[in-house]
């Protein structure tokens, strides 16, 4: 018998939220050329054009730092897609976390996890 491997699912890094969701989640759009992106991925706001992409390590448009965590998986590959991301009052697993390739590093995930903090989203 074969061995099924099971990816991310829905919101399922997400440890707790106020107001049963409510409160913690908004409607945002992920940006075309982003990819497929599974639930978790840790993502930063393009000031310019207000949509999100996976938070790189570094940059100048905004995006560079981590504001949202997405919540289902999306595939942004040729267009901007709606979808819904935790932005506030939550406490997320670090395990359910992915990141932009640029995240290579405990030290730079650590970075993100704070500037998660900063919008109030707290890494366990």
């Amino acid at each position: 018998m074969g061995v099924l491997t099971e990816g991310p699912r829905k919101g399922n890094f997400i440890l707790s939220e106020d107001d049963e969701g409510r409160l913690s989640r908004d409607i945002i759009t992920v940006a075309a050329g982003s990819g497929k992106l599974r639930p978790g991925t840790v993502l930063g706001m393009v000031a310019a054009s207000e949509k999100y992409v996976p938070s790189p390590e570094a940059g100048n448009d905004g995006s560079q730092v981590a504001s949202a965590c997405l919540i289902d998986e999306v595939d942004a590959t040729d267009h901007d897609v709606e979808t819904t991301g935790i932005m506030r009052h939550a406490e997320v697993n670090h395990h359910g976390l992915y990141y932009d390739a640029s995240v290579d590093t405990d030290a730079k995930k650590a970075a993100k996890h704070a500037q998660l903090k900063a919008a109030g989203i707290v890494v366990r």
